[in-house]
């Protein structure tokens, strides 16, 4: 057994891999390529790039190790396509990150970069610097992952009062961790503090913009040691110059390196540092360690720890299983967008010969999609599973093998605040919608979808095309349900473009409609 290590390892993660008595080569981003003829498993950092013509030089490769959680180096298609399966290591640093989130903290309650350099100028500004405790304030952590759990962790110690903001956990979870769970209005409204650590989506690109800090309490500071994207750099400025944002710290940033010119680097107020959050000797030894632990128990086993792309299937296997699975995908992404409240429980119900099946494939399909619209680390069919039990999330499944119907897969959504149901079909291989809460409503599962729910009056389809219309929008296909005359009635709209949320707003302002919702499929 071969393995190639193609970039800089921690010799403790080596030494696991050579005490297998396996033929480990050393190697490095210039000089590897020589050696991928003949490696069994290839482990790489993310200077490397991984694509279909690297792996067609590598034909008896198994599993791509990546020391890290970013798999951007790799090409997960053309890895499943080779038969590889990619692995990295999600939360290895996360206790890095959390300490210089509050290393950062720290350095904005008392002031300590500009202290330091005022000292070091020869200074003695004991008076200027008066500086907060930490005690007592309120921390409003965005986002409860691995990193989250461990700033709540660390944070306690300080004691701090700690509310938190994450769609995908229970509150009986947050409570364990430590912390209330509150929405994000309310996190706004009440932190001291508030640190990121949430993954970056269509729904929280800038989320920290000018209405967020509108939101916020007068002095509030701001930490981001997540994806710089998450902030509005011009209305995080503007906040700091007028005093609304007392002061803020950011290990990362929109455009990286910033330019030297960045009106933000000039602030008294705020605090910045090279995307560091995880480099520490620590973290970089325990990832490696991670990996090759991983690597080992996968190539003796079988066993696939943190896995990020899609299991080996047999060509029959995945022409029955592969079309549902697409379909529960959508369907519990679908769910997701149109449901409300923090969820508890994912069920799906199968119908038909699909039901005759393992499903379990189908199953960790649909709760990825429940799970990935609002994760940093992409769920898929082999973790959805392991991210739903860290969460909190209960999943059930029911198998009813009648012959009468058309084969479908439902899957209920239940949260704190009720149960949305979706069922579909696959109609010539594609994914199809046939029903929501019970009424039926057949629609493609692809482009750009709009769901609205109204009241069943007269001129509502019109207004609706109105609205459309006013804005330049172009309808591709229109369907509607209802439960039955005068009752509650749905539609799916598919455009030719995105909504953009004035107009969903536009639409509401017609009484008749009671919800209306954008969700976008873009592969």
């Amino acid at each position: 057994m071969q393995i190639l290590i193609a970039e800089p390892l921690a010799p403790a993660a080596v030494k696991v891999l050579k005490q297998q008595g396996w033929d480990v080569v050393v190697s490095s981003p210039k000089e590897y390529e020589k050696h991928l003829a003949t490696a069994d498993a290839l482990i790489v950092r993310s200077a490397v790039l991984v694509n279909a013509a690297l792996l067609a030089k590598a034909p008896k490769l198994r599993v791509i190790g990546r020391a890290g959680v970013g798999v951007d180096n790799v090409d997960l298609p053309a890895a499943t396509a080779a038969g590889v399966l990619v692995m990295n290591t999600p939360g290895g640093n996360a206790v890095s990150v959390a300490e210089h989130t509050l290393a950062l903290m720290l350095s904005l309650a008392r002031s300590i970069p500009l202290a330091s350099q005022s000292t070091k100028a020869g200074k003695w500004e004991k008076k200027k610097f008066l500086g907060n405790e930490l005690r007592a304030k309120t921390l409003g952590v965005v986002g409860l992952g691995s990193i989250g759990r461990e700033v709540v962790k660390r944070a306690t110690a300080f004691e701090m009062r700690l509310i938190a903001a994450d769609p995908y956990v229970t509150s009986a979870t947050a409570k364990d961790v430590g912390v209330t769970l509150v929405d994000l209005p309310t996190l706004y409204a009440e932190s001291d503090y508030i640190t990121l650590h949430t993954a970056l989506t269509p729904e929280s690109r800038r989320m920290l913009s000018s209405d967020a800090f509108a939101k916020m309490k007068k002095g509030v500071r701001i930490v981001n040691c997540a994806r710089g994207e998450l902030i509005d750099e011009q209305a995080l400025q503007k906040a700091l110059a007028s005093g609304k944002v007392a002061g803020a710290a950011l290990d990362v940033f929109e455009k990286e390196p910033p330019a030297p010119d960045d009106p933000l680097l000039a602030m008294d107020k705020f605090v910045a540092t090279p995307h560091i959050g995880g480099s520490t000797e620590e973290a970089q030894e325990i990832v490696g360690v991670r990996i090759a632990e991983q690597i080992m128990e996968y190539l003796q086993t079988g066993i696939a720890l943190n896995a990020v792309n899609m299991p080996a299937l047999t060509p029959e296997q995945y022409r029955t299983l592969g079309p549902y699975s697409r379909l529960a995908e959508r369907l519990g992404n679908f769910a997701s967008h149109l449901s409300t409240g923090n969820p508890k429980t994912v069920r799906l119900i199968y119908c038909g010969k699909i039901a005759e099946h393992n499903t379990h494939l189908v199953r960790n399909a649909g709760l990825a999609g429940v799970l990935q619209r609002s994760l940093a680390i992409k769920a898929n069919s082999i973790n959805a599973m392991q991210i739903a039990g860290d969460r909190g999330l209960t999943v059930a499944e029911r198998h009813d093998k009648r012959t009468a119907h058309t084969d479908s897969v439902r899957l209920e959504l239940e949260t704190d605040t009720g149960v949305t149901s979706v069922e579909g079909a696959v109609v010539l291989n594609k994914p199809r919608l046939i029903q929501v809460d019970g009424i039926y409503c057949e629609a493609p599962l692809d482009g750009h979808l709009t769901f609205v729910k109204n009241e069943d009056v007269p001129g509502v389809i019109g207004y609706i095309g109105g609205v459309l219309g006013k804005n330049g929008i172009n309808v591709a296909t229109f369907s509607l349900g209802r439960k039955s005359a005068g009752a509650e009635a749905v539609s799916v709209i598919q455009t030719d473009q995105p909504l953009p949320e004035k107009v969903l707003a536009q639409l509401l302002e017609n009484p008749a409609l009671t919800e209306a919702r954008a969700v976008e499929f873009t592969t």
